[in-house]
């Protein structure tokens, strides 16, 4: 009787699960396709300004209305659509790529060495990750490369514990046991039995990071560590439109709906992934 109970109710679950998931996902795969393409096909020129037309309100002409330069604040999210993405894809892609090094690294090496670097980690998450961001940035520059390495080195740590787990799990397995019995070299060992074991769950995790990404990216662009101005990113638009929120609130508000879209699009599609990749969704 519980079983014939519980069915309708997981059902109806998985039913308004998909009911957010499949919105949600189709917004990130039309950002992801204005950014894989050229934003151009989608909107006009972001940086043409209007003297004549500033600070319009948003209708027909201009959906997003414009700012106090006169430019079409729709142009200009759509145009930011690929400064974000491709900042949050650089510094998550350098997250991965160091996070699996260093967690290969401290799953397979001796007891001091796996010490020193899970204290290492402790250190780095030890700093809340945007402002750990902005320490990197400071250091290097404001600028795009300088934000996308130090958003990248910010979240690191994430990705390095979880293949530091993985790894100790995989390494006492009996498949590695027996490699090792039969003679196999160490970098034979990592490359085959190894590191295909501990990437399953790998690109869940960088699904959510890159929506924290994009908004560790926003956050620091908003206080300048970004690209800079006249560039149509979507948290130097946050910083430009603030000063202009009691006389025309689109400037500001509407960008900022979009980048909160965005995390939490990803946000649901990685949370979904990782309940498939754990068994508990049909």
């Amino acid at each position: 009787m519980s079983i014939a109970l519980d069915r309708p109710l997981a059902l109806r679950r998985s039913f308004a699960a998909s009911g957010v998931a499949v919105p949600t996902a189709a917004l990130f795969l039309l950002l992801a396709l204005i950014a894989a393409v050229h934003p151009s096909l989608f909107a006009g020129d972001p940086l043409a300004a209007d003297p004549l037309h500033v600070l319009e309100a948003p209708s027909a002409a201009h959906w997003f209305g414009t700012d106090q330069l006169g430019r079409d604040v729709f142009d200009r999210v759509v145009h930011g659509a690929r400064h974000s993405l491709l900042i949050g894809a650089g510094a998550t892609s350098i997250a991965v790529t160091a996070g699996l090094l260093l967690g290969l690294l401290a799953g397979l090496a001796h007891k001091y060495a796996d010490e020193a670097l899970s204290r290492f980690f402790d250190a780095l998450s030890a700093f809340p990750l945007l402002l750990l961001a902005l320490l990197f940035v400071a250091v290097a520059g404001p600028g795009t490369a300088g934000l996308v390495i130090a958003i990248g080195i910010a979240t690191m740590p994430t990705y390095a514990r979880v293949v530091r787990t993985q790894t100790f799990v995989v390494r006492q397995a009996a498949y590695v046991t027996h490699a090792v019995a039969f003679g196999d070299s160490r970098l034979r060992l990592v490359l085959r039995h190894v590191l295909p074991n501990v990437l399953g769950p790998v690109p869940v995790l960088a699904v959510i990071g890159l929506g924290e990404a994009i908004l560790a990216a926003a956050g620091l662009s908003f206080l300048g560590m970004g690209p800079q101005p006249p560039s149509p990113e979507w948290g130097a638009m946050l910083s430009e439109g603030r000063g202009y929120l009691s006389v025309a609130w689109w400037t500001t508000v509407l960008p900022g709906v979009v980048v909160t879209l965005t995390v939490i699009s990803l946000t649901v599609a990685g949370r979904r992934l990782q309940r498939r990749f754990e068994g508990r969704l049909g």
